[in-house]
């Protein structure tokens, strides 16, 4: 079988592309006499109530910035008008601007997932700010399952798993049409969001690895992203309740400072639960364990990237395995102190002839019992990219896979393939925006 895109990738004028040219939300590129640009999103409370008493302010108008940009979603500062006029005006000669990332592209998948191209913050007067990929998917993708978030989703493991038309690789998605109503349900919802502008790890089977990694997200670029998706779909923090996965692009442990403050950005400022986060690492040691530091109150859950049965497999297609072997991954992930309940998860793509097969689950099941952690491995069936040689496994050997792992007693999960026909599945993302 060979790679094979399952549905043609979004062109510029197809009815799946949507293209936002709304002018910039914040008038055009407000700079400081050093020509550098100050975002205000991104800042905490604390950092926005010394910026007020640095300006001669009271501290508690700190407050006020977090209710405007945070909980009301406002992106110019002359529409805060709870702060004084001359204050507002200060701020903007200085260079001060609120600087929310913005939506800039939107790609609409027939199964009702959208992908976004975002626009970020840009920090010279002279600069464009470059854009980072977000995925939202209206009914999530099953990832949460069996992972005890607020002690949801212990569904059975031995359930069904997915008709072979949704992901077979040899024929078209046979997907129905979304089906949009006045305000559906946001319980199951998911966005996922990225952490850098393409990735280092090098992933052999991933497309956002072609990128190579070409910066860091900023805490607010990060944040910025579900709360602009939050704004296209009028999601109510406190009513909806949405997964975070730190999914998307680059790797969240390579970008920590940043990851983390956006993190708390959202749990703090914004009012969502971490229980509702989760967060995927290749396996960056030093970054599993100045999370496993971190005070449960912030701390999204963790998934591993496993992808592989053994050493020797990952490192050919996970380079990064040759400085952190699997045995020091999970090493560094038993010191992380699960909430009740919570499990880790072992992510695990699976590649046709590669990582398929019965002995590979065997495997698996072997190594998830020897790390003693209360886990779950969730399974993906390959996201064909152009220029990657792998093959999508055949859905009788997924499903193989799968009751395998079940029967040696290790709750497996399919993820749901979302967005395959506009490149918004997981390691698909690229920024296409062409065939």
């Amino acid at each position: 079988m060979q790679c094979s895109i399952l549905n043609p990738a979004v062109t510029r004028d197809s009815s799946q592309f949507v293209r936002l040219d709304a002018p910039d939300p914040s008038g055009g590129s407000r700079v400081s006499l050093d020509g550098r640009r100050r975002p205000l999103f991104g800042l905490d409370a604390e950092a926005l109530a010394v910026l007020m008493v640095e300006a001669g302010e009271p501290a508690w108008r700190g407050k006020q910035f977090v209710e405007a940009m945070y909980r009301q979603g406002l992106a110019e500062l002359n529409e805060i008008t709870t702060l004084p006029k001359p204050l507002r005006q200060k701020l903007a000669a200085e260079g001060w601007q609120i600087d929310r990332p913005r939506i800039a592209q939107v790609f609409q998948s027939v199964d009702g997932t959208e992908r976004y191209l975002v626009q970020g913050q840009a920090q010279d007067q002279d600069q464009t700010a470059q854009t980072v990929e977000t995925v939202w998917m209206p009914e999530g993708d099953d990832g949460e399952s069996g992972d005890g978030a607020d002690g949801e989703g212990q569904e059975n493991p031995g359930a069904p798993g997915l008709a072979s038309e949704t992901w077979d690789s040899d024929g078209p998605q046979h997907q129905p049409a979304p089906v949009h109503s006045e305000r559906p349900s946001r319980h199951r919802a998911t966005i996922c969001v990225s952490s850098q502008v393409g990735c280092a790890v090098n992933c052999q089977f991933c497309l956002t690895a072609k990128l190579g990694l070409q910066r860091n997200l900023s805490a607010g670029e990060i944040a910025g992203q579900v709360l602009a998706v939050f704004d296209r779909h009028k999601v109510e923090v406190g009513r909806d309740r949405v997964n975070l996965v730190f999914m998307g692009m680059g790797e969240p442990f390579l970008n920590y400072e940043n990851f983390m403050a956006a993190v708390r950005l959202l749990v703090q400022e914004v009012g969502l639960s971490p229980r509702r986060m989760t967060v995927s690492t290749s396996g960056i040691v030093p970054g599993i364990e100045r999370f496993a530091q971190e005070p449960p109150e912030f701390r999204p859950k963790l998934a591993i990237s496993l992808n592989a049965p053994n050493d020797r497999i990952r490192e050919e297609i996970m380079p990064i395995n040759r400085k952190w072997p699997i045995e020091a991954v999970t090493y560094a992930v038993r010191q992380v102190k699960l909430r009740p309940r919570e499990r880790i998860t072992f992510e695990y793509v699976l590649l046709g002839g590669v990582t398929d097969q019965p002995e590979h689950a065997v495997e698996v099941a072997r190594l998830v019992r020897r790390t003693g952690l209360p886990a779950k491995v969730n399974l993906i069936a390959w996201n064909p990219g152009p220029g990657i040689a792998y093959t999508t496994p055949r859905p009788e050997a997924v499903e193989k896979f799968r009751t395998t792992l079940i029967g040696e007693g290790i709750p497996a999960y399919l993820r749901k393939p979302r967005g395959r026909d506009i490149y918004a599945a997981c390691g698909q993302l690229k920024r296409t925006v062409e065939a």
